[in-house]
Formats: structure tokens, C-alpha cells, sequence
């Protein structure tokens, strides 16, 4: 069995030589194939001959192919000079003839690519393994492609079956009268069938010439049932519209988008139960948090933590919940800049600008300095220096939410510096996202093209600039020309309806969101300058729309705290606990002393006082470190263990933060301010 396999591999090589060659050109063939081979398998009289047999018995394959090519293309010629066939029927028989010759065409172009990869196999090197990996790779391309070739066959044997059925219609309209019911249900028939191919976009035929593009196999699984009988319907609707779920070979799951017949309206059940399950687990959590004196938010976060994949790992739809998720993040920053009136924005813009400034170069500074110390790449060092630099807004928004924020005497309010600081920082995020390609390149560039890409980033700084002043000269129009008309309509509008108020509030955030985003700078500071905006109309509107949009805020801000839940992995953070300890301990003294610092330079002297409050504030990590990582890992800045140290300090430090938050109130603030701060 196996010297036959052997032989009929070496058939397979001369096959190319039997098309052109006559018989006498085989005989010297066969002889060269026998001595390559000679005492591997059967006699050679016995070899011989059986690869005579086959090389004839496939020329006269590929002969018979080429007669019966001839013979569709006359068949062809001669349906479409056929007067008594319908259109209908034309066109299915011309699409089966068709459909037909291209099955021969590829038949005989697989066995020539079979034969042009054994080729490439027997003159590899096996003892390199690179060899044998792009061997394996063109394989792979090979297979995706002729796997795309099939889909396409079969999608085309599927409209020559509609058509078939088209046909057979027309002949039986055509054998008897339609009644007026049947001649209006064939109109709708008709006119949905121009519908659909209206609106059916050709993605897979559009994009997959597109640079780029990559064919990959994927898994699509059904939902096991236990009643495997009545589910059977259940499977083939699921197959039909699509709500099956598709595996790579990465292990990323996918759900479906967008379908191919939008007539039909679908829903992702998967993300309504993640949502379900979010929101009743989420009350006990916040519930028992309370209980013990933590702020509720680290209830959201445990719930997180037991729904996903670190848990239960129930939670299937993990990017949707993210992504709604954000949502919280805009609205939490709008309340904030509701709160936060343009006279305090005023009063507190220097200080706002300088501190995050000197907080990030210094950070940078030490992250370099302990990076030349631990022989890190200067890349991988700045790169950590300016994640671990940046606070958390939505967690200090939640730390100052209704506490009383008074100035004494005249003196700066702590609040207005610290929302300033971080409003900020959220500045320096979408810079640091703008620049994070440079850095890529520069940590693969030589030494010679180093000042190119500082230039580069130089460039790339000016643009972030003139992107603020833009954005601010925007906000200078809309307060001036655009506000106060704006929201007196909305309130005209929304007298015993306040639809139409959250919905018109709802779509200027959106818009201030784009607006920033266009201007390629974060959609957090368009959210929180949308508040800002309005809060300039006076108290009485900031009080009415904080009514409305504050139950909104809270829904999902739950759904924002689970979400970083679903990325903390308390089993790493147990086998790594002593260095965890250590690095978050670290950070969070060294952030808590440098604020102290830099707030030491810049406040003025009657004001002193807060920054042991605004240090404490910013006295952890973000949680946009989470995003940021996950960018820095997949382009290769740092590896896999940074990131999971990364998570895990972050995850640490907002859990110190309220502790160190509630020491520094307790020290600073005079009792009738502590209020809720705590």
C-alpha cells in the first residue's frame, strides 16, 4: 500500500509532462520515475505498467473534459437562438451550462495546483523549519481559495435553483388563469425580490480584493439543546438568520452585525442575557459594599469579576458590554462638567494646564531612569511611565458627587483643581492614542531615524494643539450664539414631556462628542465640555437636566464598572500577590509624592492646603490603562507579562483609592464639607 501511494504521488508530478508528450516521450518517462525508485514497491515490470495505464487513462480525461467544454458551448449557443423557450428558461439552462463548465475548469486546475505543490514539497529543505512553515502557508492559501471558489459555486448552484423555480412558475401561470389574489401576491413577489437586491450589499465580492484582507477558516457553532428533536426548527431559524457564533483560529469569537436580508429584524440574545445577568447581580455586590463602607462601584467591579472570564464566564458578548459600557464613561464626564462652571474652569486653568504637564515628564523621567537601571527598552519604559501617570475621572467624579464644594475665603476650590487636573489628563490620553503609531516605529527604527520620528511626534503635538484651540474656539461660539436658544426651545418643547429635554441633551453630547473625535482629539473631553457649556445657563437648567440624566448615568455606569471587572483576574493577582503589593504600593506612593510636589510649585500659598487632597485624588491608575495596554500589546510594545502587571496595579490602586481618599478628607476638610466625599 504504500509503494503504491509512493507511485501515484510520482504520477501525480508527471502529470504536466502527459499532456504535451506523445507516447513514445512516456515510455522515457516511465523509465526515469522506475530508476528513481527501483526496489521501492512492486517489479518494475509491474510498476511500469501501472504508470502507463494511469498517464493514458488521465490524457484521455482531460481529452474527454475538452470535448464535452465544446459541446456546453454549442449547447449554450443554441439556447440562446431558441425562440420557444421563455427568458426565464433561458437563462437557467445558460446558467447551469455554465455553472457546469466551470466545475471541469476547476476539477482539472486542482489536480495541476496538487501537482505544482508537490513540486514545491519535494525540492523543499525539511530540515528548515521556515521552509516547511511557508510551504505550509501557501498550502493554506491554496485551500482558501479554492474554499472560496466552492462558496461562490454553491451560492451560484443556489440562483440557478431560484431560477429553475422561477421558470417552473411561468409555466404553470402560463397553463391556467391566475385569480386577482395570485396576480397581487406575484406583484409582491416581484417587488420583494427587487427590494432585496436593493438593498443587499455585495460585501464578501467587494472587500475581499481589498488590500489587506485575509481568507481564514472559521468554526460556526449552534447552541446545544437538550431536546435535540424539538429543536431541530429552532437550529435550521438560527441558521437562517445567522445568530450562530464564528470561531477563528485565534479563539475570537464573533457575533453576526449586519445580515444579509435586513428585512427581518434580529436581536443578539447573547448580549440581552449578559445585560440581565449584569444588572441582577450587580444589586447584591453594590448592596454589600455598602454594607462594609466601600463605595458601590467596587460592587459593580466584583460583579464583573464573577461573570467573567477570571468566574462563571458567563458573560459571551464581552466587546458589546464594553462598548455600551463607554456609554457611562460620556455621561459620568458630562455630569461632571455640569458641575464644573466655566468661572471655576476660569479660575483654576493654569494650574489645570501646568500639573498633569510636569506629573507626565516626571513620570517619564523616573520610568526612564528605572528603565536604563532594569535594561528595558527605552519604548516599552515611556510607554509604562505614561500609563501608569494617567487617573482615573470616572472614579474621583464618583469620590466628589454631591459633596459640598465651597472656596474659603477667596482660596481655590480643591474640587475645581482636581476635575481640571484629570479633565486634563484626559487630554493627554487622546495625545498619547495619536502618538502611540510613532512610538511603535520608533522602537524598531535605528538610531540614524530616531530624529525623524521625534520630529514626527513633535508634528504630531502641534496638531493636538491647534486641534484644542479649535476646539475651544467652537465651544466659544456655541455659548455665545447657539446655547441659550438651544436648550429655551428644548424647554419650550418638553413642558410636561421630558422625552423630548433628555433627548435634545442626550443628541448635543453626541454632538460635541463627534465634534472632538473629528478633531482627533478624545470624545471624553467633547462629553465633559458639552457640560460645561450648558452649565452656563444658569443653576436652575444645571439642576433641572442633572435630574434627568443622572438615572441614565448610573444604569450604565454599572455596566462601565462591571465591564473592568471582566479584565481582573484575581488567580494571577493571588500567585503574584507579594511583587503586586510591592509595584502597586510603589505607584501609588511615588504618584501621591509627585502631585504633593508639582502642587507645591504651582498652587499659590493661601491655597496650600489642598493638595494633600488633590494628591490623593490622583493617587491611582486609570482605567483607560486597560485600553491602552491592550493597543501597546497587540503592536508589540510590551509583552503579554507587562500587560497582565499592568492590569493588575491598576486594579490594585482603585482599590487603595478610596482609603487614601477618605484619609486625606478626614485630615483637610472641615467636618460640614465631608458630607458624602467619603
Amino acid at each position: 500500500m504504500k509503494a503504491t501511494g509512493f507511485i501515484s504521488l510520482w504520477t501525480l508530478v508527471l502529470l504536466p509532462c502527459v499532456q504535451l508528450a506523445n507516447p513514445a516521450q512516456h515510455e522515457d518517462v516511465v523509465k526515469h520515475a522506475i530508476k528513481l525508485h527501483r526496489g521501492k514497491g512492486a517489479v518494475v515490470t509491474q510498476r511500469k505498467q501501472w504508470v502507463l495505464e494511469s498517464c493514458r487513462k488521465l490524457s484521455g480525461l482531460l481529452r474527454q473534459k475538452n470535448v464535452v467544454l465544446n459541446k456546453l458551448k454549442n449547447a449554450i449557443r443554441a439556447v440562446e437562438k431558441d425562440a420557444g423557450l421563455s427568458d426565464e428558461e433561458k437563462l437557467f439552462q445558460v446558467h447551469t451550462f455554465e455553472i457546469f463548465q466551470k466545475e471541469l475548469n476547476e476539477s482539472e486546475n486542482s489536480v495541476f495546483q496538487a501537482i505544482h505543490g508537490l513540486q514545491r514539497a519535494l525540492q523543499g529543505d525539511y530540515k528548515d523549519v521556515v521552509n516547511m512553515k511557508e510551504s505550509s502557508r501557501q498550502r493554506l492559501e491554496a485551500l482558501r481559495e479554492a474554499a472560496i471558489k466552492e462558496e461562490m459555486e454553491y451560492v451560484e448552484l443556489l440562483a440557478a435553483e431560484k431560477h429553475q423555480v422561477e421558470a417552473l412558475k411561468n409555466m404553470q401561470h402560463q397553463n391556467k388563469s391566475l385569480s386577482m389574489l395570485d396576480e397581487i401576491l406575484e406583484d409582491v413577489r416581484k417587488a420583494a425580490d427587487r427590494l432585496e437586491e436593493e438593498i443587499e450589499e455585495h460585501a464578501f465580492d467587494d472587500n475581499k480584493s481589498v488590500r489587506g484582507v485575509n481568507f481564514e477558516a472559521v468554526l460556526r457553532v449552534e447552541e446545544d439543546e437538550a431536546n435535540s428533536k424539538s429543536n431541530t426548527s429552532k437550529r435550521e431559524v438560527e441558521d437562517d438568520l445567522g445568530l450562530s457564533m464564528l470561531i477563528d483560529s485565534q479563539n475570537n469569537q464573533y457575533i453576526l452585525t449586519k445580515p444579509r436580508d435586513s428585512t427581518i429584524p434580529r436581536a443578539d440574545h447573547h448580549f440581552i442575557k449578559d445585560i440581565v445577568t449584569i444588572g441582577m447581580l450587580s444589586l447584591p455586590c453594590g448592596w454589600l459594599c455598602t454594607t462594609i463602607g466601600l463605595p458601590t462601584m467596587f460592587g459593580y467591579i466584583i460583579c464583573g469579576v464573577l461573570l467573567g472570564p477570571s468566574g462563571l464566564n458567563s458573560i459571551k458578548s464581552i466587546v458589546q458590554v464594553e462598548t455600551l459600557g463607554e456609554f457611562g464613561v460620556f455621561f459620568t464626564l458630562f455630569l461632571v462638567g455640569l458641575e464644573f462652571s466655566p468661572e471655576r474652569l476660569r479660575k483654576v486653568w493654569k494650574i489645570s494646564l501646568q500639573g498633569p504637564c510636569y506629573m507626565t515628564v516626571l513620570m517619564i523621567a523616573f520610568g526612564l531612569l528605572w528603565g536604563h537601571l532594569l535594561q528595558i527598552r527605552p519604548t516599552q519604559s515611556v510607554f509604562i511611565s505614561t500609563c501608569l501617570s494617567l487617573s482615573s475621572t470616572p472614579l474621583v467624579s464618583r469620590f466628589l458627587a454631591g459633596s459640598v464644594r465651597g472656596d474659603k475665603e477667596g482660596d481655590i476650590d480643591y474640587s475645581s483643581v482636581l476635575l481640571g487636573m484629570l479633565v486634563m489628563q484626559d487630554v493627554q490620553l487622546g495625545l498619547f492614542i495619536a502618538v502611540m503609531p510613532t512610538l511603535i516605529q520608533v522602537g524598531v527604527s535605528t538610531y540614524s531615524s530616531i530624529f525623524k520620528e521625534v520630529l514626527r511626534i513633535l508634528i504630531l503635538i502641534g496638531q493636538i494643539l491647534f486641534s484644542l484651540a479649535a476646539a475651544f474656539l467652537i465651544c466659544l461660539v456655541i455659548k455665545t450664539y447657539l446655547i441659550g436658544p438651544y436648550y429655551r426651545k428644548l424647554h419650550a418643547e418638553s413642558k410636561g414631556n421630558k422625552e423630548i429635554l433628555i433627548l435634545g441633551i442626550t443628541a448635543f453630547i453626541f454632538l460635541m462628542l463627534t465634534i472632538t473625535e473629528l478633531l482627533d482629539v478624545s470624545m471624553e473631553l467633547g462629553c465633559f465640555l458639552a457640560g460645561a457649556l450648558i452649565s452656563s445657563q444658569g443653576h436652575m437648567v444645571t439642576e433641572e437636566i442633572m435630574s434627568c440624566i443622572e438615572p441614565i448615568r448610573d444604569f450604565l455606569a454599572i455596566i462601565f464598572f462591571a465591564s473592568i471587572g471582566l479584565h481582573v483576574f484575581p488567580t494571577f493577582v493571588i500567585y503574584e500577590l507579594t511583587v503586586l503589593l510591592f509595584l502597586t504600593l510603589s505607584v501609588v506612593i511615588m504618584k501621591f509624592v509627585l502631585a504633593v510636589l508639582v502642587l507645591s510649585l504651582i498652587l499659590p500659598k493661601t491655597s496650600q492646603y489642598i493638595k494633600w487632597i488633590v494628591s490623593a485624588g490622583l493617587a491611582q491608575v486609570s482605567e483607560f490603562s486597560f485600553v491602552l495596554g491592550s493597543r501597546a500589546r497587540r503592536a508589540g510594545i510590551i509583552s503579554r507579562e507587562v500587560y497582565l502587571l499592568i492590569l493588575s496595579v491598576t486594579t490594585l490602586s482603585l482599590l487603595l483609592a478610596p482609603a487614601l481618599w477618605r484619609a486625606a478628607i478626614m485630615k483637610c476638610v472641615p467636618r460640614p464639607e465631608r458630607r458624602s466625599s467619603t
